[in-house]
């Protein structure tokens, strides 16, 4: 897969800025405090569906709508955050959305999609059955299938890359939480479209190692993914061509726990106000975890989403989120 270009990262933007505006990026002192750093945390938790993923799903649906003008609908995958996109988009592109979630999906996530218009299909024990039976159903139902790591969403996750940059130059390092990994490849995508040496470290669950294991060894490796926190990072089979892309321009995986991930969730409401879903809070863990290492130096962390449920939430501000694990 090519990354997109400074010029196409720009043409993503004049789509998504139709919908909504920029996010913004804010130091906090006490997490600098923490961190012994400056840091700049991207809120994508301020998009109209609380997280990132409504810009490449508004950037897919334009795309397919310009190439495929007959197309009345579109099916995806999710645990959530992607469900809630790309429903958002088909409903403003004038499409249908059918989403396909395991059982026992987040029950606040399948209301929010639910909210924007979607047909909602619960299959499956996790993410990966999930997202072959949407592709079956896409081919019966003659919609289009909007895969979860594809070229136009790295286009719009290049969006909100570019917008930090531009807003907080000179970043040493940025952390990225990702799934499937085109998070992750749109920070590169931005980084390397404005010529920076920016480090980019791509951050997972080490309770869903499919990721961190592939880019050790240098190959698709599957895993099994059963973070009780992060389901945004719950991928059991990675994308070979985001790997390509990781193999490449990333510098280093750091693997964070789910009760590191809980202390990061409780950093942000204490510290900032900001509720963070678990995967959205995985890249200040990261950076908490290395935080010997970041003395004096200017950091980036991206707060990817903040859709958590209630339960969950309180069960990480207390310290005993492992009750609520699905059954």
């Amino acid at each position: 897969m090519t990354l997109p270009t400074l010029d196409q990262i720009h043409e993503a933007q004049s789509i998504i800025y139709r919908f909504m505006p920029p996010t913004p990026q804010y130091s906090w002192p006490l997490i600098n405090q923490r961190l012994g750093a400056e840091a700049w945390m991207k809120h994508e938790n301020h998009t109209p569906v609380g997280a990132f993923k409504l810009r490449g799903a508004l950037v897919y649906g334009t795309w397919l709508k310009q190439t495929q003008p007959e197309l009345s609908g579109v099916v995806a995958a999710t645990r959530g955050n992607f469900g809630q996109g790309v429903a958002m988009a088909a409903r403003l592109l004038g499409m249908k959305a059918v989403i396909v979630v395991p059982h026992g999906n987040s029950a606040g996530q399948n209301r929010a999609m639910l909210a924007q218009g979607a047909e909602l299909i619960e299959h499956g024990h996790d993410f990966q059955e999930s997202l072959e039976f949407a592709r079956i159903l896409a081919g019966e139902r003659g919609y289009a299938m909007i895969e979860s790591f594809h070229e136009r969403l790295v286009w719009g996750t290049a969006t909100y890359a570019l917008e930090l940059f531009q807003a907080a130059p000179n970043l040493d390092v940025v952390y990225v939480p990702f799934g499937m990994g085109s998070s992750v490849c749109g920070m590169v995508a931005a980084r390397n479209a404005l010529n920076l040496s920016t480090e980019v470290v791509g951050v997972t669950s080490d309770a869903c190692r499919a990721a961190a294991l592939s880019f050790r060894e240098r190959k698709l490796v599957e895993a099994p993914a059963d973070s009780v926190i992060a389901d945004g990072l719950a991928c059991r089979r990675p994308n070979q061509d985001a790997l390509e892309i990781i193999w490449s321009q990333v510098a280093r995986i750091v693997e964070v726990s789910d009760a590191e991930i809980a202390e990061a969730m409780c950093v942000y409401y204490q510290d900032t106000h900001n509720v963070a879903e678990g995967a959205g809070a995985a890249a200040l863990a990261a950076a908490l975890k290395e935080r010997s290492t970041l003395g004096g130096k200017r950091i980036g962390i991206i707060l990817t989403g903040g859709n958590v449920d209630r339960e969950l939430l309180i069960s990480a501000l207390n310290g005993a989120f492992q009750s609520v694990r699905p059954a």
